[in-house]
């Protein structure tokens, strides 16, 4: 039986091989393991073969390929998600990595950008800034605009002007019978209402059309104390973000860090606690709304006029892969019973960070010409972050992330965000109401279940 299944995978290889040349990369290849790695090096992925394509046509041409050898494909770029995929059988998959596919041309007069299927955030950013323009990117510059974007897309102006996956405009999208083809409002309205939320369920986006945000500068930064502030920290957050206008978001985290020489020494071996986010106001009306915080005489305050460009910065994502394990809830609310399990448990060293987003406004308001996922129902996202530094600890770092968002079981909702999805999670009620109408046109556009993807439908 294993020879059989042997020449069936030689088989396919040879096939890619024919069709594609040397930019199938096989295991065994020298390269294979360069291409396979993934940001969240937590994670050991090892697809049938990866192909790193540099165009939307040679995106085409490995859809093609890889349908008539009989194989799958999953869409990635970054890797940041790579626990929603790890939890399909690669071994009969192609993986296309977009890393190669960049580009960014931003048209100001439009307010919109052209991104390529692999753009990165900072890459946006860069692109816009010269323009007084910025867009509604995550708190990592380094995430993938099409995964982020499709997926939902929590930013620091979330509040005000709701989720990423509301700025698309447009795809260009291979579909599973090596069609390229765009997808808005006005063409294939189906299959782009669908991608917006259902993301890589539908083929691989090679370019998107996303508007941007006319701010050159915003009001941001952090505030940080000793983790011994939490309690105080925490029911002060709490109530503040109750009353707070749409115009602010922000976030709370608990961050217990190692001593390591690259860190900063206001963090490098503490734990501490930390508000960050971004307020649209001016900049007295921005300081009239810090105060009840500043009030708290944290030790470090950057709250300040800044370039938007400098946002990305704010949040003090790792700028490097790194091994982590990730769990979230969404909450009504942040009532006094949640704030008390907020404080206990996020005292647990062995997480990295544990941190609550004030959402609501804008980005829990669905719209009616939006796509499968438009908001998110609810009023805080509880994230729990651990990072296992080898594979032998992700048990123990599984566990402590968990711990953490279990401890909001009483205040929880329904509802979960796309965005923070990790693996070994049930799906479904990330995508709501729209589940079984996303099933449907996945029947429709991929009746062969060509295309495997982190938050599969």
């Amino acid at each position: 039986m294993s020879s059989i299944t042997e020449t069936a995978l030689d088989e396919r290889a040879a096939k890619l091989r024919d069709a594609l040349g040397s930019r199938v990369i096989l295991a065994g290849d020298a390269d294979y393991d360069a291409v396979r790695s993934l940001w969240n090096v937590a994670v050991d992925q090892r697809p049938f073969a990866v192909v790193v394509p540099a165009s939307a046509e040679e995106v085409v041409a490995v859809v093609r390929a890889a349908t008539a050898a009989g194989l799958r494909i999953a869409a990635q770029s970054t890797g940041h998600a790579a626990p929603g995929l790890s939890e399909t059988d690669l071994s009969d998959v192609v993986l296309v990595r977009l890393s190669a596919l960049r580009g960014v041309t931003v048209h100001p007069e439009a307010r919109a950008a052209i991104v390529l299927g692999g753009s990165q955030w900072n890459d946006v950013i860069a692109a816009a800034a010269p323009h007084g323009l910025t867009a509604l990117h995550g708190s990592a510059g380094d995430v993938s605009v099409a995964g982020y974007s499709l997926n939902g897309g929590v930013s620091f102006y979330a509040r005000t002007h709701g989720l990423g996956v509301n700025a698309v405009r447009a795809v260009q999208i291979v579909t599973a019978d090596g069609s390229l083809i765009r997808a808005s409002a006005r063409e294939n309205a189906d299959l782009f209402w669908a991608v917006r939320g259902g993301s890589g369920s539908f083929g691989i986006v090679v370019s998107l059309e996303i508007e941007l945000l006319p701010y050159a500068d915003v009001f941001a930064g952090m505030l940080l104390w000793g983790a011994a502030h939490t309690p105080a920290v925490t029911r002060a957050w709490a109530e503040w973000t109750a009353s707070v206008p749409e115009s602010v978001t922000s976030t709370l985290r608990v961050m217990h860090l190692p001593p390591l020489p690259e860190l900063p020494p206001f963090l490098s071996g503490r734990s501490v606690v930390v508000i960050d986010g971004a307020v649209l106001e001016s900049d007295a009306r921005a300081d009239e709304l810090l105060r009840p915080l500043r009030d708290l005489a944290p030790e470090i305050d950057t709250f300040a006029r800044i370039p938007s460009a400098a946002l990305v910065q704010v949040h003090m994502d790792p700028p490097q892969p790194t091994p982590a394990v990730t769990r979230h809830r969404v909450l009504d609310a942040l009532p006094e019973g949640a704030v008390a399990a907020f404080v206990e448990a996020s005292a647990d060293p062995g997480l990295f960070v544990a941190e609550i987003r004030h959402i609501g406004g804008a980005a829990a308001r669905p719209l009616p010409d939006g796509g499968a996922v438009s908001a998110v129902d609810g009023d805080y996202i509880v994230h729990s972050i651990a990072v296992p530094p080898v594979p032998e600890a992700v048990p123990a770092a599984s566990a402590s992330a968990t711990a953490l968002v279990d401890a909001f079981e009483p205040w929880a909702g329904e509802a979960l965000a796309l965005t923070f999805l990790d693996g070994g999670m049930d799906r479904s009620p990330g995508f709501g109401a729209s589940l079984d109408r996303l099933r449907a046109l996945k029947a429709h556009w991929d009746p062969r279940n060509v295309f495997a993807a982190a938050n599969s439908v």
